[in-house]
């Protein structure tokens, strides 16, 4: 969602405001407003405010004190660069982008699922890991090639990655160790298709 830009004083209350919010937890007072922009009356505040609330970035309920809300922070990681594993490279000062997840985790039919096992390993998908899987939408057809966690009668769940074949369904796994899982259709249901994978540090080395 692109945001309608602020002007400087707005962008200074808005600044404020968030961090005011995250270090006590509450919403502060007119009064409290004023001080912290060096201002002598309310008027300005509460334009400013308005137009706050107007562009998207903050809420508050009528009639009721200290009830603001902010509607959309500043979320995600800061990308700062690239980093060679290799030689060196000049290291990346200025921001470039943000690395924001929420659109991978924040929906309503998303699910994580914790790895146990190597079948996936040649996709680099390893014990310990976490997958965040999307529920497979009523009717959805899943794609040839696709990684899924799939229920089958008589092996339980399962991640691997999901062929048809005729009125057959195979599921590969990603290492040579393991031989493909051939079933009838309407002995699998595919529970979610993978969306992302999450592998702490510490757990690598636990």
């Amino acid at each position: 969602m692109i945001m309608e830009t602020l002007t400087e004083p707005q962008q200074q209350l808005y600044d404020w405001l968030v961090e005011h919010i995250n270090t006590t937890g509450y919403a502060p007072s007119i009064r409290q407003m004023m001080k912290a922009m060096n201002l002598k009356s309310p008027a300005p505040i509460q334009s400013r405010m308005e137009r706050l609330r107007a562009k998207g970035y903050i809420d508050w309920s009528e009639g009721k004190a200290r009830t603001i809300r902010i509607l959309h922070r500043d979320t995600g990681v800061r990308v700062l660069g690239a980093i060679a594993a290799g030689g060196l490279v000049e290291p990346f000062t200025d921001v470039e982008e943000r690395l924001d997840l929420s659109h991978i985790l924040h929906q309503p039919n998303r699910f994580a699922l914790r790895v146990v096992g190597d079948s996936m390993i040649e996709d680099l998908i390893t014990e310990g890991d976490l997958v965040i899987m999307r529920s497979v939408a009523p009717n959805e057809q899943v794609k040839n090639g696709e990684i899924v966690a799939a229920l089958v009668t008589g092996y339980g769940t399962t991640l691997k990655r999901f062929y048809w074949e005729g009125e057959t369904v195979i599921l590969r796994a990603a290492n040579p160790k393991y031989p493909p899982i051939e079933v009838m259709a309407n002995q699998v249901e595919i529970q979610g298709i993978l969306v992302g994978v999450w592998r702490g540090y510490n757990a690598m080395n636990n």
